[in-house]
This record gives C-alpha cells, structure tokens and sequence, in this order.
C-alpha cells in the first residue's frame, strides 16, 4: 500500500491542522473579492498572487531559476523581475507558461504549505489560488469555493482596471473556462451582479457550512442531517463524486474509492447523499487510516461497524460483513464512506447491485417506487436508520435476481 498521508493529528486523535479552503476563478471573476470577505469574517488568508511575486525577487533561486529559462529580455534594469515582459512571453506561449509553472508552483505550494502548518487546528485557511486546474489540486484542500462571472462581466472589468482590450482578451481566453472550473469545486457563487448579493452569499456560506465544518472537524463528529427527502437525479453528482473520492483517496494514500449508492446511478432520485466504499486489504488498514480520514473531513462513525449480510456467491472471504464508517463533518454536502476489504462479500455486494441497477430498468423503478414509500413513512427520522433498516428485506429478495443477471452478463467484480 502506498503510504498514507501524515494526518495532523495529535495521539489522542485530536486535530492539530486548520481547515483548508481554496478560492478559486478565472481573472476578473471577483476571487480576491470573496477571498477578502472571507477574511473580514475571519479566515486566514494566503494570497498565491503575493507569493507567486515573493518567489521570484531578486536574490531569491526562483528568480535565478526564471532568469536561466527565459534569458535577460525578463530582468528589469534594477536587477528585479520585469513582470510585463514576462508576461507578454508566457502568455502568447503555451509551453514558455508550463516552463514558468514548473519554477514557481513548487515554490508557491512549499511557501503556502509553511503558512498553512503556523495556523492553529481551530483556524480556517484560505488559499486565493488562481491557477487551480486539476482534481488533484483540488482533492489536497478540504473544500474549494469556486468564482464565476460571465466572459463579458469579466472583460469589462479588466478595461476598468485600465488594461488593454488585446490584454484582457488573451488573459481569459489563457485560464480554464468555468464549465471545466465548475467539477473541481464543492461550492460555486456568481459574481455576475450585484456585490451586495456576493457579499451575502459569502457571508451565509462562512456562517452555515465553513464554520461548522471546522468546528466539526475539531471535535470528530460528522454534521447533522435534516429530513430524508428523495431529490431528483442531480447532474452534479458525479463530478462531485470524483471530487470527493480523489479527496478520500488522497487522504489514504491513493487507495482504490468506488462511488457506490443511488446517487451513483443515472437517472434515480436519492437522498442527496453520496456513498463510497474505501478498498482496504484488511480491517487493521481501515483502524489505521481513521484519524487520516477524520483529518480530510470524514470522523469515524463508531456505532456502525457491520452490514446486514445478504445471500450471494461466496467468495474468498464469505464470513466478511464487517466495515468502518466514516461520514461527512462538511455540513454542506452528505457523505457515507464505508471502508470494505477488498475480497469481503459486502464490497462484491454493493458493487454488484449498483451495476445491476444500472442495467435492468424494471429493477430500478422497482426500487425507486420502495424508496419512494420509505421516504414517506421515515421522514422525520433525523438517523435515516430505519429507512435503511426497512429496505434490507427487499434486499434479500432481489439478491438472487442481481446474481442471474451476473451470470448470465458474466459480471465480475473490479479488481
């Protein structure tokens, strides 16, 4: 297994490290603007502008390093880096801004990460990054908050800044768009009109998911949950998914997360919950990768460590029902994280229902009409548990089915 990344956290389980945000947008989009309302209401910030510059002063090896790629032309007369020449190359040069990425991202990353590790654990950190473009970047905070504003909005504001036309133009067209920004973030705010409505939004987001997530994060306890209310098939999910399984994976090392659930499935109402399984060789695994999970934002569920066995073809391991479960301390977004070994029949089982759902349309009306009554009858049942307790008979009666059709399909279970 690769190693599993440091959780900050003290012996007794305690945190030790702030929540790390990320705001991110294209240029004009108001990011430095949320960035500093987020301040005012008392995050930290660490401005990825700032230390972009602080990276390349004069003496610094960044700027010795930028020097040696881009030759004298990029060197002001006083000896510091001439940003408007370098800007003109790497902006008309695709490879020449990769060159400068690699010099001063690294940089910037070690800079931010020294700032970040000064913060105290009840802290919430945010990182204004600008240039935000993989999940892999993404999956490193605890929540990324995405800016947006129409290419027009964006523009205009850019001229205001008093640059040029030609300028402004090749900046935005430069960055991502925000249809590919959109899937790396967990929250997005229009900053297309009027401040006061940016302002508000900030300020409800600071107020109902940041400050509870850190706080919840502290104390090890997941969020609470409203009513069980089935929503329509949500087009988010599964860039969400990924988002939050390349965030899960990365707090364990880069072990195997598989979208499981009805919200893994096109087309079927759920409860805005998204359900993984974790894949570990073996439950020791899962008690040692606890606190690093409690550390990405996913604390231990203690109470819930087995699921109900269900008929199925045995496999190498047919006594396993057991689990770990973790869940969400965002109180933004919902999130079962089961952590399953990975030749345990309960893996296999929620593997193979997911599938089978996804094939056989009269099954999967078939569950949804269950669900649909469930929810109704447990809707003030602030645990979910017996609507989930109610649904395994169901369960136990269409295991057979999910099994013909895997034999008759030939279905096999990921490796």
């Amino acid at each position: 297994m690769s190693a599993v990344k440091d959780a900050l956290v003290r012996p007794d389980g305690s945190i030790t490290g702030p929540l790390r945000v990320a705001v991110t947008g294209g240029i004009g989009a108001g990011k430095s603007t949320v960035s500093g309302l987020l301040v005012g209401l008392g995050a930290r910030l660490i401005d990825s502008d700032l230390l972009a510059r602080q990276v390349v002063e004069p003496g610094t090896p960044g700027m010795a390093a930028v020097a040696e790629a881009f030759g004298p032309t990029v060197i002001g007369r006083d000896g510091s880096l001439d940003r408007a020449a370098l800007a003109a190359l790497v902006f008309a040069d695709p490879d020449a801004r990769s060159r400068l990425e690699g010099i001063t991202h690294p940089l910037v990353r070690a800079a931010a990460q020294d700032l970040t590790d000064a913060a105290p654990p009840q802290a919430i950190v945010v990182n204004d990054i600008p240039i935000l473009r993989d999940v892999a970047v993404a999956a490193s905070f605890h929540l990324v908050v995405g800016v947006g504003a129409a290419d027009q909005v964006r523009l205009l504001r850019l001229l205001e800044r008093g640059m040029a036309e030609g300028d402004a133009r090749a900046r935005i067209a430069a960055q991502i768009s925000d249809v590919d920004r959109r899937p790396l973030c967990d929250v997005w705010l229009d900053n297309s009109g009027d401040p006061a409505d940016l302002a508000a939004a900030v300020r409800a987001l600071w107020e109902r998911r940041l400050g509870p997530f850190a706080d919840n994060r502290l104390a090890g306890r997941r969020a609470a949950r409203g009513e069980l209310v089935l929503v329509e098939p949500d087009p988010g999910w599964p860039g969400l998914a990924r988002l939050l399984a390349a965030r899960i994976s990365a707090a364990t090392g880069g072990l195997a997360v598989e979208h499981i659930g009805s919200t893994s499935i096109a087309g079927l109402p759920a409860k805005d919950v998204i359900d993984f399984q974790l894949v570990v060789p073996d439950l020791a695994t899962a008690d040692r990768l606890a606190d690093a999970l409690a550390d990405a934002g996913f604390p231990l569920v203690p109470a819930l460590s087995r699921d109900t066995p269900h008929p199925g073809r045995p496999g190498p391991n047919p006594g396993g029902w057991e689990k770990r479960l973790h869940a969400n301390a965002d109180p933004g977004q919902s999130v079962n994280l089961h952590v399953r070994v990975r030749d345990a029949p309960n893996r296999r089982h929620a593997l193979l229902f997911r599938d089978w759902l996804r094939a056989d349309d009269a099954a999967r009306q078939e569950y949804l009409a269950l669900k649909r009554g469930l929810a109704d009858r447990y809707a003030t049942d602030p645990t979910t548990a017996r609507y989930g307790e109610a649904k395994e008979p169901w369960f136990a009666t269409a295991a057979p089915r999910a099994e013909a059709w895997a034999a008759r399909t030939r279905w096999t279970l990921p490796s």
